[in-house]
């Protein structure tokens, strides 16, 4: 998918092809999925627990999607703006739209405020429930701290945990009212954590120019621990979701493929991937959202079991 955005962000008019730069659009959906996969598993957890049908919970999916589509181009625009003189001195990065001066500086704000804007439409129509929205105000201004962390702290990796996993207490909201913050809050946390390990394998990818630059990143602060620190991690996410698990009552369907899944997809990247190989972090980073959809796989299907061939669904 991500071959196929370049060739369409590539065939855009000029001016179009900087903003969706801007966005980090060539590459959808690898960051967009990373927002949205959270949010759509406690979506689906919802679902089960409390018997949506079928097709309240697909209109729910796809307008998380959209949300989560317009909050990720946010996050990254505000990203971009904060980071311009970052940017300009990273291999990477230098030849973005703002470093290299391609786009001006006014035209990445009016697009941000477009951006949020949207974000708040979508947000009111993906719940009416008001923890939604308050949570959806709550990751933009998380999202607009990020790039400073950084600058600040060793672990950047782990604010954006905070910030792009805030759609798991949206995703269930826009289902049912959330009553009890225990499946949630637990979830987030192993969300959080699974966040940590992608990212902090994309950050190998930089930590050169983070030492020139002076800037913090969980790469840098692991060092040659870098290995055993995300294999805690990964345990963090793993029990996070097995309890999950029990306390949604999910049948073994769910604990063979998400669970199962997940814990064989992480030993497979941290037992394999090369911390001083560009290429090799970066296909881990992305094989992420294969993770994210294996998780969502289990879910869906444990909810369609129970809904359609159990003669006591939902119990």
């Amino acid at each position: 998918m991500t071959e196929k955005s370049q060739i369409f962000v590539s065939k855009s008019p000029p001016k179009w092809q900087l903003y969706m730069q801007l966005c980090r659009l060539d590459d959808f959906p690898l960051g967009t999925a990373f927002v949205f996969w959270p949010s759509a598993w406690a979506a689906t957890l919802a679902a089960y627990r409390y018997a949506t049908a079928f097709d309240v919970l697909v209109l729910h999916v796809l307008t998380l999607f959209g949300l989560c589509t317009l909050l990720h181009c946010a996050g990254c625009v505000i990203n971009n703006i904060l980071d311009i003189e970052y940017d300009r001195q990273v291999e990477r990065t230098k030849s973005r739209p703002l470093p290299s001066g391609n786009l001006s500086m006014r035209s990445a704000v009016v697009l941000l405020a477009a951006l949020v804007m949207g974000s708040l439409l979508f947000l009111i129509l993906a719940s009416p429930d008001p923890l939604a929205f308050r949570v959806g105000l709550l990751s933009i201004f998380l999202f607009t701290l990020y790039p400073l962390m950084k600058r600040w702290t060793n672990w950047p990796q782990a604010w954006l945990g905070l910030t792009v996993n805030c759609g798991i207490f949206v995703g269930w909201a826009s289902v049912r009212e959330v009553q009890n913050y225990t499946t949630p809050k637990v979830l987030f946390i192993g969300a959080w954590a699974w966040t940590i390990i992608y990212d902090t394998i994309y950050a190998c990818l930089d930590k050169r120019d983070d030492v020139k630059a002076g800037v913090g990143s969980m790469a840098l602060y692991f060092g040659p621990r870098i290995r055993p620190a995300l294999s805690l991690f990964s345990l963090i996410f793993a029990a996070s979701l097995t309890y999950v698990g029990v306390v949604n009552d999910q049948t073994a369907i769910y604990f063979v493929v998400s669970v199962g899944g997940a814990g064989l997809h992480l030993l497979w990247q941290l037992a394999t991937v090369d911390f001083d190989s560009h290429k090799d972090c970066m296909e881990k980073v992305c094989s992420n959202t294969t993770l994210g959809f294996i998780i969502w796989l289990g879910l869906v299907l444990d909810y369609v079991v129970k809904s359609y061939y159990s003669t006591d669904p939902f119990h």
